[in-house]
């Protein structure tokens, strides 16, 4: 049947059949790379992070409205030579754009009998000074908290986006370790725990 049509389309004078286009190339098979798999479950991934314990800081500063503080377990150290740490925190935080007009903070380390204290610094919307005795930072005034094991005195050196948080990274003006003994306070799986320090040898 082709056959028959072709000798009619000549005959009547159509132009010449192109020939057949070839066939596309197959695109070759591979497999899915790592960077193209779903990300894990937000829960799953909160889950086993929860696994890792932390200490746990408040980050204070004072701006032209008073204090301002959050509390935070994201917090390391980062560098010695300037002496720089870091600490992260949610875009979505209501205290950082406070914190980033002031320019410097005050890392508050808690200790171990410091859960309620970091309570109020974890709510939002609420007066969390309120009935907290502070002092000011040498350097920037960024409000000391009474009773805090450590303490530095930082001013704002960079900040970077990371993820749905921001990377702050402080360089240290000032610091003091006020009770070189204290036990720290620890967060592990959704809650505050401590160890006890070994005695010291005679």
């Amino acid at each position: 049947m082709a056959a028959t049509a072709v000798r009619y389309l000549r005959s009547v004078g159509a132009a010449t059949v192109a020939e057949p286009v070839p066939a596309h190339p197959r695109p070759d098979l591979r497999a899915v790379g790592a960077d193209e798999r779903l990300p894990p479950d937000p829960g799953e991934f909160r889950r086993v992070l929860g696994h890792f314990a932390s200490g746990v800081t408040v980050i204070t500063a004072t701006d032209a409205d008073g204090p301002a503080g959050f509390a935070c377990q994201s917090f390391a150290s980062l560098s010695l030579d300037p002496p720089l740490i870091a600490f992260m925190v949610a875009r979505t935080s209501t205290t950082w754009p406070r914190i980033a007009r002031a320019g410097a903070f005050c890392v508050n380390v808690l200790g171990a009998d410091q859960g309620e204290l970091c309570r109020g610094f974890a709510v939002s919307g609420a007066d969390k000074f309120a009935g907290v005795t502070h002092e000011p930072a040498p350097v920037s005034g960024a409000p000391r908290l009474t009773g805090v094991p450590a303490w530095l005195d930082c001013t704002i050196h960079a900040v970077h986006t990371g993820g749905d948080h921001l990377i702050v990274v402080g360089r240290v003006n000032a610091l003091d370790a006020v009770a070189e003994d204290g036990a720290p306070l620890l967060f592990h799986q959704g809650r505050f725990g401590n160890f006890s320090l070994p005695g010291k040898s005679s």
